[in-house]
């Protein structure tokens, strides 16, 4: 039985989701993270009144910010899904292919490919900007305790992989500032192998499994 608080709690997130601008944003973030001016540019409305949005769903505990690793002078906004189960609009988007990217492409997009090929029946593979010579250790490890295929994972250049038809999904701030694919979605995950240690890795998996089970089912095979 839900208690007063939660009863309260679920009257605010509702009443922060009344304004069709804050709706907006809600269901932006439903598929990945963007910027204040990736937000302003598509939902076209002030800087001030998107600041103002954006506070009131911070507020409520719908949404947080993250500073980027790559630039340093930006945040990614991202959406808290537990906060609003069931309140983003559905997303039904033909998929032929998922190619999940980063920096080195050793460990994030590894690891996220490598989940969404036990996740979904769409093809997933994974490419770097500036690909490593080898798969971050930590990565084989993690990969290892969560029982992901890391047998035939190599690290492979973006340019040697990507195709006009694929669903681009990037996983390093540094690699989505780059690379400006006009059709990619951003998935501001922190870089594990700055840190090195089991736990960064394992944070790293369990956000990145986050967000494959909340996006696979709104993708459909093309």
């Amino acid at each position: 039985m839900e208690t007063i608080a939660d009863l309260e709690r679920r009257a605010a997130v509702h009443a922060a989701l009344s304004d069709p601008a804050r709706l907006r944003v809600v269901d932006l973030l439903a598929r990945g993270d963007l910027s204040s001016t990736e937000l302003q540019a598509t939902i076209g409305i002030s800087s001030n009144l998107l600041a103002h949005h954006l506070g009131v769903l911070e507020e409520r505990g719908i949404l947080v910010r993250r500073r980027s690793q790559g630039d340093r002078r930006r945040s990614y906004v991202h959406l808290l899904p537990e906060a609003i189960p069931g309140l983003t609009s559905a997303v039904a988007v033909p998929t032929q292919r998922v190619v999940f990217v980063c920096t080195a492409n050793s460990a994030r997009s590894q690891l996220a490919a490598a989940i969404w090929r036990q996740s979904s029946a769409i093809p997933a593979t994974s490419a770097g900007t500036h690909p490593a010579d080898r798969i971050a250790p930590g990565a084989v490890k993690a990969a290892q305790r969560h029982h992901l295929d890391f047998e035939s994972a190599r690290p492979q250049s973006i340019d040697d992989v990507l195709a006009d038809t694929d669903f681009v999904i990037t996983v390093c701030d540094t690699a989505h500032e780059e690379l400006r694919h006009a059709d990619a979605i951003h998935w501001s995950v922190p870089d594990p192998v700055l840190v090195g240690t089991a736990a960064a890795f394992d944070t790293a998996y369990e956000d990145l499994a986050h967000r494959v089970n909340e996006l696979a089912p709104r993708l459909t095979a093309a």
